[in-house]
């Protein structure tokens, strides 16, 4: 039996310097719960150093161990091998969330070492959590017993609270965060699903001919946290062949997730494409697109829709599309206010799938400090499953990422189901697609219907017998047949717009471009719905 993508989902199910709590090596011992090495000395200033030396040096892969052994270890070995929490590092305190570790296997083959903090008034001291087999449980006769030096952790995960005596999250059987395989991390919302994920840095997104570069994070370490708190720092340290950096992660634990992420990274390679705060998502198909698929239920997506807050104050919704091969769209900007992928379908209609698409949370970028020029880049792939992400979104900043360059970045990212901020404009809720024409009549091939549709409060200021008017453009074509409604049956406040999209029928070069605000008096209502048709 095979472990698929969902499986391993439900598998996962998985600020500032220093807190200033003190330790002596004996509270640090049982604190801890683990076989521990040597201490040093450990401050984010020389993380940042290690990664800048590590930048003007050639790049060095981690020892690994047998390569055979961990080709055994599959996706049904690997979830046989469960951690003991009873060695979970803060089982017993300080703080509220243990932290619980991931075995490496054929598909997180790169060791990653795990540190513990210890600070006193003067000094903070690292010292490094040892592997040991022992640590885990799992079959006689799984091949990871069969692992020799360096064998070690491929990861780690924040489990949830061990004071909160709530028997439907027992700690020891459900996690709030993972981080695991490159510099992959991600972490439940609202509505306590795993979906889509954020990386530390993506390098050579879809270059022609260049291989895109997956650096690993290859040392955490984890800062003991007060008592009370629900926050959680922990730095790490990325490397790869083109590139090195720093990185403080301050995490959060609400009802939702919020991390906040300051890195610094250097660059050992020139980078064709460097994308900074990128996210990582899957969509297949929606109702808008479901010809594309063969597949009984309605819609299957992580994420629908890329939304952004530009710069200039504009909302922009994209929904996403799965394309025949690779699009890569670009949305120019300056001082990028944030942006997301989001999951806006919410009900279980929607779906009709046991695995619950409709809580997979979104994730919301929010900028701190000067990004400066760049753009929002996003990357669609094909998929014709469920099983992989096809979906990227990053930011790239406009100047050539060349060797020797660095990068200081500061941002939060949201984990929820919704928008984290009182949004007045309407939201884009629902796009479909279908043949253009009239019911009834002859319909023109020429002709392709659209229906968008809009949810706001906003709405409520129209005098009543008002209807917005819809702002459209294209960069193909022209419109017909354009009527603005409220949804019938529906409550004030839906409104959707229906129009046909009017296209030459010799061969058009793909894609072709539209854009739909709904105003009122020369005032916005609504963000606007930007959209790429690629034309059949």
């Amino acid at each position: 039996m095979s472990i698929s993508r969902r499986q391993f989902l439900s598998m996962m199910s998985v600020f500032a310097a220093s807190t200033g709590i003190s330790f002596s090596q004996n509270t640090l011992a049982s604190v801890i719960n683990q076989n521990t090495g040597k201490s040093f000395d450990f401050s984010y200033a020389k993380l940042i150093e290690q990664a800048k030396v590590l930048a003007h040096s050639a790049y060095e892969a981690p020892p690994r161990p047998d390569s055979k052994v961990l080709d055994e270890i599959d996706w049904e070995h690997h979830g046989q091998i469960q951690f003991d929490t009873d060695h979970a590092l803060f089982a017993n305190g300080p703080g509220e969330f243990p932290i619980s570790f991931f075995h490496q296997g054929r598909f997180f083959r790169v060791p990653v070492r795990m540190f513990v903090l210890n600070s006193d008034e003067e000094t903070t001291q690292a010292q490094e959590i040892i592997y040991h087999s022992d640590l885990f449980k799992m079959p006689e006769n799984n091949p990871a017993h069969r692992l020799g030096p360096p064998a070690a952790f491929a990861g780690f995960r924040i489990q949830e609270s061990r004071l909160a005596g709530n028997p439907h999250l027992n700690w020891r059987d459900n996690d709030w965060a993972a981080f695991l395989g490159a510099s992959y991390f991600r972490a439940i919302g609202d509505e306590y699903q795993y979906g889509l994920s954020a990386r530390g840095v993506a390098i050579n997104v879809v270059v022609d001919g260049v291989t895109e570069e997956f650096p690993d994070f290859t040392h955490f370490y984890f800062v003991p946290p007060k008592e009370g708190s629900n926050r959680m720092v922990i730095y790490a340290l990325l490397d790869g062949p083109s590139i090195a950096g720093a990185y403080r992660f301050t995490l959060t634990r609400h009802h939702e997730v919020v991390m906040e992420i300051e890195h610094h990274l250097f660059l050992r390679q020139d980078v064709q494409r460097l994308g900074l705060a990128p996210i990582t998502s899957m969509y297949w198909f929606s109702e808008k697109d479901k010809k594309t698929a063969e597949d009984w239920r309605p819609a299957v997506h992580d994420s629908d829709g890329l939304m952004m807050w530009t710069g200039k104050d504009e909302h922009l919704w994209r929904p996403l599309n799965n394309p025949t091969g690779i699009q890569v769209s670009s949305f120019n900007d300056s001082h990028p206010k944030g942006y997301g992928l989001m999951q806006r379908e919410r009900h279980f209609s929607e779906y009709q799938d046991a695995v619950h698409y409709e809580k997979r949370p979104s994730l919301w970028v929010e900028p701190l400090g000067n990004w400066h020029q760049g753009s929002v880049e996003l990357v669609e792939l094909h998929t014709s499953e469920e099983l992989y992400d096809n979906m990227v979104v990053m930011w790239v900043p406009q100047e050539k990422a060349l060797r020797g360059q660095s990068y200081h970045l500061h941002y939060r990212l949201y984990w929820q189901a919704n928008y984290p901020f009182p949004l007045p404009l309407a939201q884009v809720y629902r796009t479909s697609i279908g043949r253009g024409g009239e019911p009834g009549v002859k319909r023109p091939p020429e002709a392709h219907k659209f229906m968008v549709e809009f949810h706001g409060d906003i709405f409520n200021i129209l005098p009543q017998h008002t209807d917005p008017f819809a702002d459209l453009w294209t960069s193909k074509g022209r419109f017909d047949l354009i009527y603005v409604e409220r949804v019938p049956n529906a409550e004030p406040h839906q409104w959707r717009v229906i129009f046909d999209l009017i296209l030459p029928q010799e061969k058009i070069i793909n894609p072709v471009e539209l854009r739909l605000t709904l105003k009122f008096q020369g005032s916005v209502l609504s963000e606007t719905w930007m959209y790429q048709y690629l034309v059949s």
